[in-house]
């Protein structure tokens, strides 16, 4: 292995989060991914069937040959900004690392397709080539690896709608050098995982999209959803400031998720937020907020959105 390229943690060997394109790295399973998959609601067995299709894909790639159920090992996840498709992804990790135990243990690379990017001609092909063909590579030759990618139209963007007169060939050559990686690991690694999301599916390249073993749309909380998102927001804030137990009251809560129809989870949890210093005789003080503060904030909320 590449004494540059990655630094032992015990039983494995980590990537160097200095390196381009290199967003995080970690041991799995991952006590915060455990908790991130614990607070994202999606709909009824959504989750439960996102992991056993993620873990039946894992065990068919170790025990199929390739050519004949050609897996690639990727599940894209789509959908609008702030459903939880990055918080989804994370916390999917954890749980196909607590599934499928493993020793030497699973390894988490989260990669940061603008950090590959550059301006000088030729250098975001090599740099792609280097991260999946060099550091991806000896990381999943000595145990399982999980890869996300986070917000991947990015370093996959679409070919045939870039110009060769306003896009440098390095762009196209770079998402060639992508898919060569994705293609390659696959074929070497079963038991790599990768994990794609993005917020413009039209604009990934369809050549990624063909590869994806599974494409799922996550989508906007649906009233159950909004409801517990709301419940587990404020119980969190009531911890620290008990005056905003006051909101937990079930008409409160049904009121408020029946307003919030359409808003996504994350501007439903800064709503609950903002409502905090809605009242000006409250001054800031969440101790005092109240059930109209909230039904202000989450209207608001869906009239700036």
């Amino acid at each position: 292995m590449s004494d540059t390229a990655l630094l032992s943690i015990g039983r494995r060997a980590l990537p160097d989060a200095s390196l381009p394109g290199v967003a995080d790295a970690r041991l799995l399973p991952d006590t915060e991914f455990q908790e991130a998959w614990a607070s994202i609601a999606l709909p009824t067995d959504m989750k439960d069937r996102m992991l056993r299709g993620a873990v039946a894909g894992i065990q068919l790639r170790q025990a199929v040959p390739f050519d004949a159920v050609p897996l690639h090992g990727i599940t894209l996840l789509t959908g609008e900004p702030g459903v939880g498709k990055t918080t989804v992804a994370r916390g999917l990790a954890d749980k196909i690392a607590r599934g499928l135990p493993s020793d030497p243990p699973w390894v988490f690379v989260e990669v940061d397709p603008h950090a590959l990017a550059s301006a000088s001609l030729g250098r975001s092909q090599r740099s792609v080539e280097n991260l999946f063909g060099t550091v991806l590579d000896e990381t999943a030759s000595v145990g399982p690896l999980v890869v996300l990618v986070d917000e991947v139209e990015t370093l996959l963007t679409d070919r045939a709608a870039l110009s060769m007169d306003a896009n440098p060939v390095d762009v196209h050559r770079a998402v060639d050098a992508a898919l060569v990686g994705l293609d390659r690991l696959a074929r070497r690694h079963p038991h790599v995982f990768v994990l794609a999301t993005s917020n413009f599916p039209d604009a990934i390249d369809p050549a990624l999209t063909s590869r994806a073993d599974t494409v799922i749309r996550v989508p906007l909380p649906d009233r159950t959803a909004r409801r517990w998102i709301l419940e587990h927001t404020v119980t969190a804030i009531a911890a620290a400031f008990p005056g905003a137990r006051s909101l937990l009251t079930a008409d409160s809560l049904d009121v408020a998720a029946d307003h919030a129809e359409g808003l996504d989870g994350r501007r439903l949890r800064k709503a609950v937020a903002a409502a905090c210093s809605r009242n000006p005789e409250a001054q800031g003080d969440p101790n005092r907020v109240t059930a109209q503060d909230l039904l202000d904030a989450i209207d608001h909320a869906r009239e700036t959105s």
